[in-house]
């Protein structure tokens, strides 16, 4: 076991000193806001790079081409190690905050959940919500991706480590014929759209610093915010709008808006069952809910209902957690099934979480198949999501991972009402934790935060939102003893 982890932790270790290059960003938004926190990042930095390095130095006689296992094994802790060596920024610069509350702050932001234990975000210098907000992008397409795309030098198997930490469950598919430039190709569209959000809020009345946040986190589907009251301090229809259209460009898969970007046509969308699937849903969930909420006197008007519908729906199905209302406080059908629809609505490739809605539609149309067979049973029918037919391996491993998903959320909402919480607190967190969605129902509800968890269970919702960012299996294999045999 031990032997296994020497040459994982030899790139790790350039991974490492790869991730201290990351503090230049809020280096230099301290400079540019004169802040008087640019010395805490710079030593931050120089504690993550000498880390690393030593990490990187001591194992330097294991380097060895990584095998497929090898890189479950990477991600897991690459996720992990850097969550922790990212909280430093943060313990020097927030009085009072403990390591697990600023564990649980970058976890959140690298699985890009959004849930926060702060409050008062309006008052912290800005390049700790750079820092936060960097955190949300980076995790978004992936910092394993970004380390293939531009760190070939690690010597590492591209393909091992973009399979175990791509979502979705067809991870043999590249856009390109070698993984570091479908990593790169991947990355270009992220940061131009990016680049277009930031551009786009800016011209809809947010200052620079709230653009650049806010176009992080809903690019990543990270959903941090500047402010307590997140989108809803800005109370700005307009905001609303390029949010909302963001946030559902970020839930579709980027190879799409690679595919559609490289031919100059949408028809790419069109063609892709997924983008219709999800734009279809999310259409039909606000305007039946706008109509619920209508009909039960909620809001004045259609108009009204509309618009806070639309944001905070789209904001949690896509997995993102911007909150411009209290939807806690909405009849409970109607964040319940926003709830719900975050298990489910966004695409694999994406940067949103959850079961997504390929394995649905795989999982919808294989229940079909099994009851039509009831009716014939001698019926040989290939399992198709559209025109493409999928591999009876494939459906499966959709099988498994809903098993162990749902297996996840039991055990882990026992967990927490065994420690005290509520039944509605804890199913609602470990749901919106593992799907990446950020906030929950009552004590975790959008006007509240995580603040109000024990430590145990403030590790319990961490745990919760790796799994689910890592997909459920590629955390699962690392406890299997067949995972450890030579």
């Amino acid at each position: 076991m031990f032997y296994r982890l020497l040459p994982v932790s030899h790139v790790l270790g350039g991974m490492l000193m790869f991730f201290s290059i990351t503090y230049l960003m809020p280096i230099v938004g301290s400079l540019i806001y004169d802040d008087g926190t640019a010395l805490d990042f710079v030593d931050a930095m120089a504690i993550s790079f000498a880390a690393g390095f030593l990490l990187w130095f001591g194992t330097r006689r294991h380097k060895r081409e990584l095998k497929p296992r090898d890189g479950f094994l990477l991600v897991t802790l690459a996720w992990i190690l850097m969550a922790a060596i990212a909280t430093l920024p943060l313990m020097l610069l927030i009085d009072g905050l403990s390591f697990t509350d600023a564990f649980f702050e970058t976890i959140s932001g690298l699985t890009t959940t959004g849930a926060t234990v702060l409050t008062g975000l309006e008052k912290l210098p800005p390049s700790v919500n750079i820092w936060r907000h960097e955190l949300n992008w980076l995790g978004g397409m992936g910092i394993i991706v970004l380390a293939v795309a531009i760190l070939p030098l690690l010597g590492v198997g591209g393909m091992q480590l973009y399979k175990a930490e791509t979502p979705g469950p067809m991870k043999d598919a590249k856009l390109t014929a070698r993984i570091a430039d479908t990593a790169k190709a991947l990355w270009l569209v992220y940061f131009g759209i990016t680049v277009a959000c930031i551009l786009a809020l800016k011209a809809v009345g947010m200052n620079w610093l709230d653009a650049i946040c806010h176009a992080f986190a809903a690019l990543s589907l990270g959903g941090f915010s500047t402010y307590d009251a997140s989108v809803g301090q800005f109370d700005s229809p307009a905001i609303e709008a390029v949010l909302i259209f963001f946030m559902i460009v970020a839930a579709l898969n980027f190879a799409t808006h690679y595919v559609a970007w490289r031919g100059r046509s949408l028809k790419a969308y069109w063609a892709d069952i997924e983008a219709r699937a999800v734009v279809a849903l999310i259409a039909v969930s606000t305007l039946v809910c706008t109509i619920y909420l209508l009909a039960r006197g909620v809001y004045p008007d259609f108009a009204t209902a509309l618009r806070h519908v639309a944001f905070n729906l789209v904001s949690i199905a896509t997995d993102c957690g911007f909150a411009s209302q209290d939807y806690d406080k909405w009849p409970i059908f109607v964040p319940l099934w926003m709830l719900f629809l975050s298990c489910v609505t966004v695409s694999s490739g994406s940067t949103g979480g959850g079961i997504k809605m390929i394995r649905t539609l795989i999982l919808a149309q294989q229940g079909l198949v099994e009851l039509r067979r009831l009716v014939h049973p001698q019926l040989v029918a290939p399992l198709r999501v559209g025109h493409n037919a999928i591999p009876q391996q494939i459906a499966g491993a959709v099988l498994g991972f809903i098993f162990l998903y749902i297996l996840a959320v039991g055990e882990l909402t026992f967990f927490l009402i065994a420690s005290g919480l509520d039944f509605t607190s804890a199913i609602t967190a470990i749901i919106a934790c593992i799907n990446n969605a950020g906030p929950g129902l009552n004590v975790v509800g959008p006007a509240q935060n995580y603040a109000a968890l024990t430590d145990f269970q403030t590790w319990v919702c961490s745990f919760a939102m790796l799994l689910g960012r890592l997909e459920v299996l590629s955390v699962f294999v690392l406890f299997t003893p067949a995972f450890w045999r030579r």
